[in-house]
């Protein structure tokens, strides 16, 4: 392998002592081994740190860097700055890896040549054991700036690959979000940058393995919604013969938000989430699908539980992450 080959592996940290082990375990067990893991310690205040350092006192490739809490954007910006890889790949200290992701991930990029700037996988949505409880696969690739402002098909940004040079010339993720109270779409908003200047390629495994609990970001309905329409007013202003997909885009993820708020009975959002939904179609009130309704009926009568209170079967696979000791 030559130096064209290393990849700088950047994830950022805030308050992950409980998860952070298993994310770095799964890094370590790629069977591409040329990685350079930065962990980025956004202001934490339990034991990320000593769990970080734990495993780089078994794996030279590790290395940690602190600093005060600024959010996500912040913290990913920090690791491209710090990388000195020419590839780079981001994985929240929650989401896990298969051993064979970045090796595949690199087989694309060179596959396709130097016109794809970002190759991105498939992903198993996992609980809070690691269980798999559903997953995305999607094929979009190539030209992909119009398909993307109809919905962020990527899904997150553990499963992203990207050379330096695209991160760097979009001005990597933008940390303006949160101080507008409105995190949680600093990955697609990354993407679309790289999709204005990039084409895109994708590995349709399930490669990553993207948490979801209730604690996650995204799980803040209302936030998520602000995100999204920040970006998505953005993009308009700078591409406005994309409009009419771009807002079209804003009704299908509101949409989603509301299947979501129903699924996990946040009940004071459903009339909200579906006043903003009808907001931007007169006419969606008669086309909203039935079992929408029926699902908020039925949440209604059961009362609130939250998405960690639900069974699970035990019998569920778990997400595999390989041994970090082989190869080494």
């Amino acid at each position: 392998m030559s130096d064209a080959d290393l990849v700088g592996v950047v994830i950022p940290a805030h308050n992950a002592a409980a998860t952070i082990g298993e994310t770095l375990l799964s890094v370590r067990s790629q069977t591409h081994r040329m990685l350079e893991i930065l962990v980025v310690d956004d202001g934490s205040t339990d034991g990320t740190a000593d769990v970080v350092r734990a495993q780089a006192a078994l794996d030279s490739r590790i290395r940690l860097v602190r600093q005060k809490n600024g959010g996500v954007a912040a913290a990913r910006n920090r690791g491209i700055e710090e990388a000195a890889a020419g590839l780079l790949a981001f994985v929240d200290a929650d989401d896990l890896w298969a051993p064979e992701k970045i090796e595949k991930q690199i087989a694309a990029l060179r596959k396709q040549g130097p016109s794809v700037g970002l190759v991105y996988t498939g992903y198993a949505l996992i609980d809070a054991a690691s269980r798999i409880t559903g997953g995305q696969c999607p094929t979009e690739a190539g030209d992909v700036l119009e398909r993307m402002c109809l919905g962020y098909f990527v899904g997150n940004a553990s499963s992203i690959l990207v050379t330096k040079a695209a991160a760097v010339d979009v001005g990597g993720f933008d940390p303006s979000l949160r101080a507008r109270r409105a995190q949680g779409c600093e990955d697609y908003k990354f993407c679309l940058r790289v999709a204005e200047r990039h084409r895109f390629s994708v590995v349709p495994e399930h490669l990553t393995g993207y948490r979801k609990t209730s604690a996650n970001m995204s799980s803040d309905l209302l936030q998520m919604r602000r995100s999204w329409t920040l970006v998505a007013d953005e993009m308009c202003r700078r591409h406005p013969h994309l409009e009419k997909s771009i807002r079209l885009g804003t009704t299908h993820f509101t949409a989603w938000l509301l299947r979501r708020a129903i699924e996990t009975r946040q009940l004071r959002l459903i009339p909200l989430l579906g006043a903003m939904l009808v907001s931007r179609d007169s006419g969606l009130a008669a086309r909203i699908p039935r079992f929408l309704v029926r699902r908020a009926l039925r949440s209604l009568r059961a009362g609130p539980r939250s998405v960690s209170s639900r069974p699970v079967p035990a019998e569920l696979p778990r997400f595999v992450i390989g041994d970090p000791n082989l190869g080494t």
